[in-house]
C-alpha cells in the first residue's frame, strides 16, 4: 500500500499561482471575469482574439472546471486558457474528457465543458456525446478544426466533426467569424442546460481562433427561435387529477428528468401526501428516498421484483421525466397493461412515442408536478393497494446466499461501500453486472449521487465519471466508482489523471475476470459458450494502481471487506481496491429482453 505523495507538476504550480484573491488580481495579459471586475472595479480586458472571446464565454458562464487534451488545432484556445482562472483538466484520453464531463453536469447541474483538437480528438469525444445525448446531460464539447481555408481537403487531422456529431449532439456549430466565435459558444452552454438538456458542440477552426477581433461574446441566452413550454394544458391537467383521484391502484414513475429539472422535492411531496407507491427507472435513482416505505426502487430489467409487480398491477401511472425506454418497459404490449398512463414531460417528442399516454402533461417536470399537486382536492383511496405493495417488497426481497466458504458476493461488497459512506456519496459506475449491483444494493436517498451510463451503456465510464464528480461534488462528500474489471480495463489510464490532480475518490473493482454480462447472457442464451467474454486472466489492478501513484488493496476473502474499505475511503487521494469476487455470481431480478416485466426470473432456470 502506497503512501507516497504525487509530484506537483508545472500545471498544478500554475493553477495554485491562479489562486489569487479576487481583489489582487494575477498581473497578466489575460482576461478578467466579470466577478472580479465587480470586486476590483476594474475593466476586464479586451478580447484581442478569437480564442480569447472563446474563453471570456465560458468565464461569463461562470465555468471553473473544463476536461480535455491538447493538441494543434485547439492550441490557440489553451493559450487563451493559460490566463484564465477556469482550472483545466488534463486528461489521458479525450473520450474520458467527455465522460468527466458529463459526470460533472450530472452532479453539479450546470454543462460541463471538454474540449479536444481535430481529426482524432474530436472523435474521441463521440461516445461520450452519445452518452450524453442519450441520457440527457448537459455538455459542451469545444473541438478544434483545420483553418477554414484548409476545410474539404482532407488536411491533416481534418475530420467533419459537425458532421460526425450531428446524430448525438441537441446542436453543433461550425463558427466561422471571429466576430461571433464568442457568442456561438456562449449560446451553445445555454443550449445545453435549458428545456431538455443535453450535448452541444462548437466546432473552432484555428485561423478563426487565431484571428484579430474586440468583439466580447453575448452573454449566456438561447436563440430567440428557441421556445420551451414550461407549463401543462391546464385541462389536461384537470383531467389527469381527476384520474388520481379516483385510482385504486397509483404508482409515480420518476425517471432522470425529474433529477434533471430539479423536480425531486415536489415529487416527493406529492407521493408523500397522497401516499402513492413510488418506482423510479434508472437514471432516476436518487429522484425518491429508497428507505421510505413507499419506494419501490427501480423498475425494469433488472429492477427490483417489487417494482416490476406494482408497475405490472396498477391502474394509473404518473410518469414523470422518463421516455419508457425498452430496458425499462420490455414487451411494450405488456407494460402496465392495465394503467392510465399520466406522461409528464418536457419534450413533447417523447409523449406517446414508445408507451400511449392517455394524458399527455407537456411542461417543465416540477412546474406540472406543481399544477398537478394544485389539482388534486383528494388523494386516492388505495389503502389495500399499499398493502399488496408492501406484501411484494417482503415476497420478492433483494435477499443473497453468501456462503463464507464460497469466493466473495458482489452485492455484499456493495452493501459494505454503502454502509461505510455517508448518504450523500456520489456512486459513478461502468456498465454490466457490477451496475446492475451498484443500482440493486445501494440505498439512493438523494439526487445526484448517482452517475452512470444508462442509454447508451459505454463501459469504461466509471473511472472519469468519479474524475468528474469528484471536482463537481462537495468537499464532504465522498466518491465512489463501482467499476467491473472488464470495463475499469478500457479507461483505468485516467488514474494518471487522478494521481496528478490529487483527487480523493475510491475505485472498487470488482473482478471476476469475465466480461460478466455478457457472460450471464451466454449461460442464458448461448448454451454456454464463452466466446470472447472470459478473460482467463487480469492484471493485478491493485499493484497497477501502485504504479500510477495511487494507493493499491486487493481483497479475497470476506473478513478482510470492511477493514480494507475502510483504509481506502481513509486514504487522502485516489485508491483502488481489486475485489475477487464469485465469478459465477449473476444478476437477478432479470427480465429477457422484451419480455413481460411481471414474469421476472429470480433464476437462470425461470428464464
Amino acid at each position: 500500500m502506497s503512501e507516497r505523495a504525487p509530484p506537483v507538476t508545472a500545471t498544478e504550480e500554475q493553477h495554485d499561482d491562479q489562486e489569487t484573491p479576487r481583489d489582487e488580481p494575477p498581473e497578466s495579459t489575460g482576461t478578467v471575469d466579470a466577478d472580479a471586475e465587480s470586486a476590483t472595479g476594474a475593466e476586464p480586458t479586451p478580447v484581442t482574439t478569437g480564442a480569447e472571446s472563446v474563453v471570456r464565454a465560458l468565464e461569463n458562464a461562470g465555468v471553473e472546471h473544463a476536461f480535455g487534451v491538447q493538441g494543434g488545432a485547439i492550441m490557440p484556445v489553451y493559450d487563451a486558457l493559460y490566463d484564465s482562472e477556469i482550472h483545466h483538466v488534463t486528461m489521458a484520453h479525450e473520450q474520458g474528457a467527455s465522460h468527466a464531463a458529463d459526470a460533472y453536469g450530472i452532479v453539479s447541474g450546470e454543462p460541463g465543458i471538454c474540449l479536444a483538437t481535430s481529426g482524432p480528438g474530436a472523435t474521441n469525444l463521440v461516445t461520450g456525446l452519445a452518452d450524453a445525448d442519450m441520457d440527457s446531460d448537459p455538455v459542451v464539447a469545444l473541438t478544434g478544426q483545420v483553418p477554414t481555408e484548409f476545410v474539404g481537403n482532407d488536411a491533416f487531422q481534418e475530420t467533419d466533426t459537425t458532421g460526425v456529431t450531428m446524430p448525438v449532439t441537441k446542436t453543433n456549430t461550425f463558427s466561422s467569424e471571429p466576430d461571433r466565435v464568442g457568442t456561438d459558444v456562449s449560446e451553445a452552454f445555454a443550449l445545453a442546460s435549458e428545456g431538455r438538456p443535453g450535448p452541444t458542440l462548437v466546432d473552432l477552426p484555428k485561423d478563426v481562433t487565431k484571428a484579430e477581433t474586440d468583439r466580447e461574446p453575448d452573454e449566456p441566452q438561447t436563440p430567440d427561435t428557441y421556445e420551451v413550454q414550461q407549463r401543462a394544458d391546464p385541462e389536461f391537467v384537470d383531467a389527469a387529477a381527476e384520474r388520481v383521484e379516483n385510482a385504486k391502484r397509483p404508482i409515480m414513475l420518476l425517471g432522470g428528468g425529474v433529477i434533471k429539472g430539479e423536480a425531486s422535492e415536489v415529487c416527493r411531496e406529492f407521493a408523500i401526501e397522497h401516499e402513492i407507491p413510488v418506482v423510479t427507472t434508472m437514471p432516476g435513482i436518487g429522484a425518491f428516498p429508497e428507505d421510505h416505505e413507499l419506494s419501490m426502487e427501480m423498475a425494469g430489467m433488472h429492477g427490483t421484483g417489487y417494482a416490476n409487480m406494482a408497475i405490472t398491477h396498477c391502474d394509473t401511472m404518473i410518469a414523470v421525466g422518463t421516455r419508457f425506454d425498452d430496458r425499462l418497459t420490455g414487451g411494450i404490449e405488456t407494460f402496465a397493461p392495465d394503467a392510465e398512463i399520466i406522461h409528464v414531460d418536457i419534450d413533447p417528442a417523447e409523449i406517446s412515442k414508445n408507451i400511449h399516454a392517455d394524458y399527455p402533461l407537456i411542461g417543465d417536470a416540477g412546474t406540472v408536478v406543481e399544477q398537478l399537486a394544485e389539482a388534486v382536492d383528494e388523494s386516492p383511496q388505495a389503502t389495500k393497494w399499499r398493502a399488496q405493495c408492501q406484501q411484494w417488497k417482503s415476497d420478492y426481497s433483494m435477499a443473497y446466499e453468501a456462503p463464507e466458504d464460497e469466493p466473495i458476493k458482489p452485492q455484499f461488497v456493495v452493501e459494505a461501500l454503502d454502509e461505510a459512506t455517508s448518504d450523500r456519496a456520489v456512486v459513478t459506475t461502468g456498465v454490466g453486472q457490477h451496475q446492475m449491483w451498484a443500482c440493486q444494493y445501494w440505498t439512493y436517498t438523494e439526487p445526484r449521487t448517482w452517475v452512470s451510463s444508462h442509454g447508451l451503456g459505454a463501459m469504461g465510464y466509471g473511472l472519469p465519471a468519479a474524475i468528474g464528480a469528484r471536482f463537481a461534488a462537495d468537499d464532504d462528500q465522498e466518491v465512489v466508482c463501482i467499476d467491473g474489471d472488464g470495463s475499469f480495463l478500457m479507461t483505468l489510464q485516467g488514474l494518471s489523471v487522478a494521481v496528478r490532480e490529487n483527487l480523493d475518490i475510491t475505485v472498487a473493482v470488482l473482478n471476476n475476470e469475465y466480461i460478466g454480462m455478457v457472460r450471464q447472457w451466454q449461460d442464458a442464451f448461448f448454451d454456454g459458450r464463452h466466446s470472447a467474454s472470459d478473460y482467463g486472466w487480469m492484471p493485478e489492478f491493485d499493484t497497477l494502481a501502485e504504479a500510477f501513484g495511487a494507493s493499491g488493496y486487493r481483497i479475497d476473502d470476506y473478513d478482510e471487506v470492511a477493514d480494507t474499505i475502510d483504509a481506502a475511503l481513509a486514504y487522502d487521494g485516489p485508491s483502488v481496491i481489486d475485489v475477487h469476487i464469485d465469478p459465477q455470481a449473476n444478476v437477478y431480478p432479470m427480465v429477457p429482453s422484451g419480455g413481460d416485466n411481471g414474469q421476472f426470473a429470480l433464476a437462470e432456470d425461470q428464464l
